[in-house]
């Protein structure tokens, strides 16, 4: 049993353990009273988090993991990952946040991924981690037995086509190995898979209920035509242009006329995110308003 926390433009996932909760991954520093709330509203106290996965350090998965370790919860790192802890504290440093906490390196628990079964089974989780390096060199994905897989920012399955012979799609062909029979991602929703999408590898994808399907083209691509999706378009290119120049939040608001909340959003998947386009900065951001 898990839930997804959407208190941020980051889905996060509360797993249910023999005793308390494993979360996996947090949002960007500063949402922490935010995420108390979302807490709230599932029922859930902060001290029945016991443990905390992350997919990978980048800024806006791994944000708060410093504040709760200090109030008890055990970060666990994959040894793949242990370089890396320390990689966003420079990002957080540059936008002066206040609020984040480095991790403590002290009292973190490295474990291997070949010895990751044994210890989720110890805490009451039939399944393992596995190192699914693409979106970054540290990420990885925690996989269940009853099928439900969490995969951080690896690419989603409807990008797979574009990814052919990459390190992406090796890593999708482990999880595919696996046969799991539903995809959480850190910023889509959430994809079921039947038995003849999984023999395809990477074919059609089944919307869960109330969803649009999801094929090939982005939902931009499937509207690229109406006005507001070109604005739209046009907005983030030209903030990210004026990123690029090193133009402040406040500037850019001036240049642009856009809320200022976009700007951060903007901003901060440009930053995190190598390689990302317009389009899928608006992907990984539209969850925010649904």
């Amino acid at each position: 049993m898990y839930f997804v926390l959407k208190y941020s433009n980051t889905n996060t996932y509360l797993i249910k353990l023999k005793d308390g909760y494993m979360l996996f991954d947090t949002a960007w520093a500063g949402t922490l009273p935010l995420f108390y709330r979302e807490l709230g509203e599932k029922g859930v106290k902060a001290g029945d988090i016991k443990y905390l996965l992350i997919s990978h350090f980048h800024p806006d998965h791994m944000g708060l993991a410093g504040e709760l370790q200090k109030q008890g919860v055990k970060i666990i790192v994959a040894r793949e990952q242990e370089r890396y802890i320390h990689s966003a504290d420079a990002i957080f440093e540059k936008e002066k946040n206040k609020c984040f906490v480095p991790i403590d390196d002290k009292e973190v628990e490295v474990i291997s991924i070949s010895d990751s079964r044994v210890f989720l089974k110890s805490l009451g989780l039939e399944g393992e981690i596995i190192y699914t390096p693409g979106h970054s060199d540290d990420s990885i994905s925690l996989v269940l037995d009853e099928g439900a897989v969490f995969v951080g920012d690896l690419n989603p399955i409807y990008e797979l086509e574009l990814h052919r012979g990459t390190e992406i799609e090796k890593s999708w062909n482990k999880i595919f190995a696996l046969k799991p029979g539903e995809i959480n991602y850190g910023h889509a929703k959430k994809a079921v898979l039947s038995k003849e999408d999984l023999d395809s590898l990477g074919g059609k994808e089944k919307p869960e209920s109330g969803g649009t399907a999801i094929n090939n083209a982005s939902a931009f691509t499937r509207h690229e035509n109406t006005k507001e999706n070109a604005e739209l378009y046009s907005l983030v290119s030209r903030i990210m242009k004026y990123i690029n120049k090193g133009y402040s939040l406040e500037k850019i608001a001036r240049k642009t006329g856009a809320e200022a909340e976009f700007i951060e959003d903007v901003t901060r998947m440009y930053l995190t995110h190598q390689n990302v386009g317009v389009q899928g900065i608006l992907d990984r951001i539209e969850i925010k308003g649904k």
